[in-house]
């Protein structure tokens, strides 16, 4: 027989625990999406798209004359407006649309991944409906290559740029957390290796050697899961939100510029 206060003890623990699994399934999005300090006024950007459910997106639109164009997808905590200098100098030829999630920067509603890749879509029709002689090109950064990795897989985009990229959120989040069991209770998964399955375009990755947010075993079997070898640029320095910013433009520039 089991003593009682053992009894008890390993009641409490497993009722601690599964608690704890409810308290991270209710509040994940809470711990994948962080806008908060991204908030700008509306009157500071000069892209607005109204979407079905009457949210706005808002965001800017660098180099707008050019005829082709780039559609950026950032991080879970990036605020794309402080990128705004970088692109629009190392990407003359393109315009760049740097448009902010749903409840991030000026854009309103709230972050999830549903809202997230349909919004996704339609930023990226609205740049192919004002740049109509050539595809645009997709970037996406951290979760942004999430983002960008589901879009390859519904719209015939030019090219592909995944930076510090990941094979599912999900499998990293378990990294992070391995005395839980995240993988049955995330729902914002990103399956990036999924999405990607069958695509055949061309495709950057830009991965950081010292990068602790996306482990490297993550990255390793996303690449490991491509029908075809992308181009790789490790910066062995970098961690993941220290990248090299001549080295990452110069990257991109030769890769979207060919």
């Amino acid at each position: 027989m089991i003593p009682k206060p053992v009894t008890t003890l390993l009641v409490a623990s497993i009722l601690l625990y599964g608690g704890l699994c409810a308290w991270m399934y209710w509040n994940q999005r809470a711990l994948v999406y962080y806008p908060q300090l991204t908030r700008v006024q509306a009157a500071t950007t000069d892209f607005a798209l109204k979407r079905d459910d009457g949210v706005t997106l808002r965001g800017w639109v660098l180099n707008p004359g050019a005829s082709r164009a780039v559609v950026y997808f950032g991080g879970n905590g990036e605020d794309v407006s402080a990128n705004r200098a970088l692109p629009a100098r190392a990407l003359p030829q393109h315009a760049v649309y740097l448009v902010a999630y749903r409840g991030y920067g000026a854009s309103d509603g709230e972050p999830s991944q549903p809202a997230l890749l349909a919004d996704a879509m339609a930023i990226f029709d609205e740049a192919q409906r004002r740049h109509p002689a050539a595809r645009p090109a997709v970037i996406g950064r951290s979760l942004g290559s999430g983002v960008a990795s589901n879009l390859a897989a519904q719209r015939s985009i030019d090219r592909l740029v995944l930076v510090t990229p990941f094979d599912s959120l999900a499998a990293v989040a378990q990294s992070h957390y391995p005395w839980l069991p995240v993988r049955w209770l995330m729902r914002e998964r990103y399956p990036s290796t999924e999405w990607l399955r069958g695509y055949r375009g061309p495709l950057l990755i830009v991965r950081a050697g010292r990068d602790t947010v996306v482990p490297a075993a993550n990255t390793d079997r996303l690449i490991a899961s491509l029908p075809r070898r992308p181009e790789v640029v490790s910066m062995a320095e970098a961690g993941h939100n220290t990248l090299d910013e001549s080295a990452y433009a110069k990257a991109i520039t030769d890769f979207l510029e060919r």
